[in-house]
């Protein structure tokens, strides 16, 4: 049985979960998600900007009917996309998504990024010189009407991703539901010590992704992806991991 731990409104959070961002080739990510749930995963984190929430959304459904696990005994997270930080689109947004996976509703729905892009069905809206064109979307505006879609039942809890501490104070600030989790980068490259403190004492779970690093990084070509990296290799060693 997969562990978990209590958010600030009592739902439990599993610890482990199964990613989606680069899951698989398109074709190949339903496959993925029903392995995940068949060898014991319970949690699955996606996004809309992922463009693979049709497959999550099969492969979920399918265990469902299959009778390997019911709706309640899976975790489902989803992101708010950057396009639709307006208030009158969170709701159309989440909708979406729901609609994409197949699901009446979302157990965490995330905010994925502290900025907004130009409204519009293009993911990544760009000018004439390939630079992405924001939108000024103050990201609290944002925050409260996704306090609404848990009042309306589209999801049992909402949280942030990639906020710094003072960015999460400010949704503090304003909040009458708050941020459960906040999901950021987070392994030994980049532990987040300050981070993880700062939400611990406002009872927010930190999530990490790429806990075995960023693969795709290119700031530090020089360094070794962690799992290569000699101290870690010894500590490993020292726990027969």
């Amino acid at each position: 049985m997969t562990p978990t731990v209590k958010l600030n409104n009592n739902y439990d959070f599993p610890v482990i979960g199964l990613g989606t961002y680069n899951a698989g080739k398109e074709g190949e990510v339903e496959q993925v998600v029903k392995d995940a749930i068949d060898v014991g995963y319970r949690h699955i984190d996606g996004a809309m900007v992922y463009e693979n929430e049709k497959e999550v959304g099969a492969a979920i459904n399918a265990k469902i009917a299959e009778g390997v696990i019911k709706r309640e005994d899976i975790f489902v997270t989803s992101k708010l996309w950057n396009t639709y930080h307006k208030p009158e689109l969170v709701q159309q947004g989440l909708r979406k998504t729901l609609a994409d996976l197949g699901l009446k509703y979302l157990d965490l729905y995330l905010m994925h990024w502290p900025f907004a892009f130009k409204e519009g069905e293009v993911l990544m809206p760009k000018d004439e010189n390939g630079q992405l064109i924001p939108s000024d979307v103050d990201y609290v505006d944002t925050w409260k009407e996704m306090e609404e879609c848990v009042k309306s039942g589209l999801t049992k809890s909402i949280g942030l991703s990639n906020f710094n501490s003072e960015q999460i104070q400010r949704v503090l600030d304003i909040a009458t539901i708050k941020p459960v989790v906040n999901q950021v980068e987070c392994h030994p490259y980049l532990n987040q010590s300050k981070l993880i403190a700062f939400c611990k004492e406002r009872g927010i779970v930190i999530t990490a992704y790429c806990p075995l690093g960023s693969p795709n990084s290119i700031a530090r070509a020089d360094f070794p992806a962690p799992l290569k990296d000699p101290t870690l290799q010894e500590i490993a060693k020292k726990h027969g991991k």
